[in-house]
């Protein structure tokens, strides 16, 4: 995935933090790339003549879905940068998530899986009780 921006440095520091990583490859004020399990994020300075075609005014129906383990702590990492989510944790069918936006204005999705039925019949059950004896 490539997001383009004019504010390069930007939002390579707040990927840098959002994602507790150094860019690697890293070439300052054109190109940065952040290596997630399954996906490279890539970031990069647009041509002077492109800059129009990569300006995010809303955020259509695009969303970078990251998955994290917790999600309270992930909301508290980017209220801490100052990108606090707009809106109110929701609940999906694949668990809780939250909705935000870079400093671009690109949005995020940020969720914490819901435990799976498999996840779930793995732990162990409490005790059953003792079978009652006939008086």
């Amino acid at each position: 995935m490539a997001l383009g921006s004019v504010e390069f440095e930007r939002l390579v520091g707040f990927y840098g933090e959002l994602l507790s990583q150094a860019a690697r490859p890293y070439q300052r004020d054109r190109y940065a790339e952040f290596q997630l399990p399954g996906l490279r994020l890539a970031i990069f300075r647009p041509q002077v003549d492109q800059v129009a075609q990569f300006a995010a005014p809303d955020s259509g129906a695009m969303s970078l879905c990251l998955e994290v383990v917790d999600l309270a702590a992930a909301i508290a990492r980017l209220t801490g940068l100052g990108y606090p989510p707009p809106g109110p944790e929701l609940t999906a069918a694949h668990g809780r998530e939250i909705y935000a936006y870079d400093p671009d204005g690109n949005r995020l999705i940020l969720y914490q899986r819901a435990a799976t039925t498999a996840e779930a019949m793995s732990r162990p059950l409490a005790p059953s009780p003792e079978p009652l004896e006939p008086p």
